[in-house]
């Protein structure tokens, strides 16, 4: 289970890097009117692939985890609740977020309204993981070993 737990923390890293990056590329190609590239489509591939990963990796410490406690006790408890439902939902969320601006700009034929759908989804998502993060008291850079 450590190593779940490890990986689940690194790949987080790898997620919030891509996702500022395609955050970037599409604010630059939204404003500068650009074609949606080739590159950009790789950048949002592998943002879906890493944010993909991360469910994968959550999915399995959520039911394996001893800090997620499935009772009713744990809602009157914040750290237990926040893992068992609080941390879920927030990521679950932005994980949607991440999807569907991926799989909707791939639909739009306009180079700067994909650019745009990429941002603005992005950018909301980003926003629900970091007041998620932000929930747990642990801050952002902490790594689980």
């Amino acid at each position: 289970m450590q190593i779940l737990v490890v990986l689940h923390s690194l790949n987080r890293y790898v997620l919030l890097i891509l996702l500022l990056v395609v955050i970037g590329k599409s604010l630059t190609g939204w404003l500068n009117k650009s074609p949606f590239e080739k590159a950009d489509d790789k950048l949002s591939l592998f943002l879906f692939i890493s944010t993909h990963t991360q469910l994968l990796l959550g999915l399995i410490l959520y039911f394996v985890s001893p800090i997620v406690i499935f009772s009713g006790a744990s809602m009157k408890d914040s750290v237990a609740r926040y893992w068992l439902v609080e941390h879920f939902t927030g990521m679950l969320i932005a994980i949607v977020l991440i999807s569907v601006a991926r799989i909707s700009a791939k639909k739009l034929a306009d180079g700067t309204a994909k650019h745009k759908r990429m941002f603005i989804l992005n950018v909301i998502a980003l926003v629900v993981i970091f007041v998620t993060i932000a929930q747990s008291h642990r801050g952002f850079f902490s790594v689980s070993w």
